[in-house]
């Protein structure tokens, strides 16, 4: 039993740390735990590469089309080598997205998801790409190798359809030319899609054979995206780039600041992503293709993240082409691994992956039978309860007969109080009498911890359950706000009916459970179930609700065994 306590004792310490941690984040002071947001500093813009791969990065153009003091809208033409000529934003309308193109560059300066909206406002899409005063996330393509065409240069749009309507695709084809050598962008949105084909084809209308590299690169500020709640673990928000010899790898916008390479510079696979909380973007190259990585500061909070993928000669008079694909969109499971090896790992799980991932495939099996992510959630408790039944089942008879016998503990703690040896001694040999294992009584506990970190961070990063509605619930991935919201303390606290449902099933396991005979523990566990309470206030009402019935089963088990066997030991007596 002192095991036991010991590790509640733990629990909940660590859970009042990271409490205060978590309201210190969440207040604009330093983390204890966590490194702090990176400085926006006017450092010098530096490509984080070496050798062969640093020479390359520094022909990619670097002066991104971001709004100035004289530029607040961000439309007018760079300074550079660009054809003087008035830009044109042609919008393309698909059934799932709404996305801006710019002539000036031909790149893509705003994508709208269509059937995704603000969590904090219905009424507003979600929106990836886009240039504003505060925000700039841009996806351009271009060629370096020479004075070719790039995301700099000006570009003409070949008049077509622009909305997708009854059609299954709609297609965007932008051209420029540059002393002979001439660019055709060609983007074909397909109905259903979040991929966009991206072809490029280089035709060499020099009287020389020229040697061009294709580069595609997604452009970011460092600014934090902010709006989560201060006891939700952040999310990672950044540059990923992925090999199949390196995997999966992330790159921190503080690390690109300090011009740390931490990331591959070449493979024959992989992609380029710009990641953050439910979607992604990401350029594929072709598979089996040479290519490089590289990430780099453009400008004073402002970086990119890109791949560069060598054309070949082209003869005079000859073309290359290069296909590739943009994806951006909520990161949907089914999408994710349709796209390219390895791209479903931009929906993170934590370092519980390895359980994460098998719940998240059970959820799937058992949502596409019921339809609903509430009912759903409250049969895989179930089946999760099962499946931990034996186990649990030893742990509450062993409780049980804790319970059953702590008259007789509080008895030998009197006698020997004082006396740390014999106590000792005449516990083990009560055990022993009482056949009782001291530490049974943890392994539930213990067992379910990690599931139950592994599904918060399941609901915490599936979209798939985001804006999911259950009962009285309108979004499963945000707290329960059924009785309102308040600003108590300085922050802001929402009420709902789940999390103090929460706290009676945890204070009726406390009843439950054997008292503590030292009164101060017995104090504290009293005090636990509102502790913990206040915290699932924050948490998302799908974790809530999973908690929640796995008490009340749990509650069931532990009383009908408690029945069980007190009642046995009344009739024996």
């Amino acid at each position: 039993m002192d095991i036991k306590r010991t590790v509640l004792w733990v629990i909940f310490s660590f859970s009042l740390l990271m409490l205060w941690d978590n309201y210190n984040r969440y207040t604009g002071k330093p983390s204890i735990f966590f490194d702090a947001t990176p400085a926006q500093t006017t450092a010098t813009p530096a490509a984080t590469a070496t050798g062969d791969n640093a020479a390359k990065t520094a022909d990619v153009p670097t002066a991104a089309t971001v709004p100035t003091a004289n530029n607040a809208s961000g439309t007018g033409v760079p300074t550079g080598d660009v054809t003087p000529s008035k830009s044109e934003v042609i919008t393309i309308t698909t059934d799932l997205m709404k996305v801006d193109i710019d002539t000036a560059g031909g790149e893509i300066r705003r994508l709208e998801l269509l059937k995704h909206h603000e969590s904090s406002d219905e009424s507003k899409n979600v929106v990836l790409f886009g240039v504003s005063a505060q925000h700039t996330y841009l996806g351009q393509t271009g060629l370096i190798g020479g004075a070719y065409p790039n995301h700099k240069s000006m570009f003409t749009a070949v008049p077509g359809v622009r909305t997708m309507d009854n059609a299954d695709q709609v297609q965007l084809v932008l051209q420029s030319e540059q002393q002979g050598v001439k660019l055709i962008k060609t983007l074909t949105f397909k109905r259903g899609e979040y991929k966009v084909d991206v072809k490029h084809d280089v035709v060499n209308n020099t009287g020389a054979p020229i040697n061009p590299s294709l580069y595609m690169q997604l452009v970011h500020d460092g600014t934090s995206l902010g709006g989560g709640s201060m006891f939700m673990a952040a999310t990672f928000t950044g540059p990923a780039i992925y090999t199949d010899t390196d995997k999966f790898q992330k790159v921190t916008f503080e690390s690109i600041e300090k011009g740390k390479i931490e990331h591959a510079l070449k493979g024959d696979s992989g992609w380029i992503a710009l990641v953050q909380h439910y979607f992604v973007s990401a350029f594929v190259p072709p598979a089996n293709t040479p290519r490089e990585y590289f990430t780099k500061k453009l400008a004073t909070n402002l970086y990119a993240v890109g791949t560069i993928v060598p054309l070949g000669a082209v003869a005079p008079g000859a073309t290359a082409s290069m296909d590739a694909t943009l994806y951006s969109g909520p990161q949907e499971s089914t999408r994710l691994e349709a796209v390219a090896p390895g791209f479903e790992l931009v929906k993170d799980y934590g370092w519980l992956t390895i359980i994460a991932k098998p719940i998240f495939w059970l959820m799937i099996q058992i949502h596409q039978i019921l339809g609903n992510w509430g009912w759903t959630i409250i049969v895989l408790t179930i089946v999760i309860k099962l499946a931990f039944f034996p186990l649990s089942a030893a742990g509450y008879r062993s409780m049980a007969k804790m319970k059953l016998v702590t008259p007789k503990m509080t008895d030998i703690r009197t006698r020997f109080k004082g006396e740390p040896q014999k106590m000792n001694a005449a516990m083990m040999e009560l055990y022993k009498k009482e056949k009782i294992n001291p530490i049974g009584g943890c392994f539930p506990m213990l067992v379910q911890i990690p599931v139950f970190i592994s599904l918060y961070w399941v609901l915490l990063a599936s979209v798939e359950i985001r804006n999911a509605s259950w009962l009285w619930i309108h979004d499963l991935a945000s707290p329960d706000i059924l009785l309102g919201a308040y600003d108590i303390f300085g922050f802001h606290l929402t009420i709902g009916i789940l999390p103090i449902l929460m706290a009676i099933s945890m204070f009726i396991q406390t009843k439950l459970n054997p008292t503590p005979p030292d009164p101060i523990q017995a104090k504290v566990m009293m005090w636990m179930p509102i502790v913990f309470s206040i915290m699932f206030f924050f948490f998302p009402a799908g974790l809530v609700l999973y908690w929640v019935v796995n008490n009340i089963l749990s509650i069931a088990q532990q009383w009908f065994i408690n029945e069980k066997l007190m009642g046995g030991s009344k009739a024996a007596s």
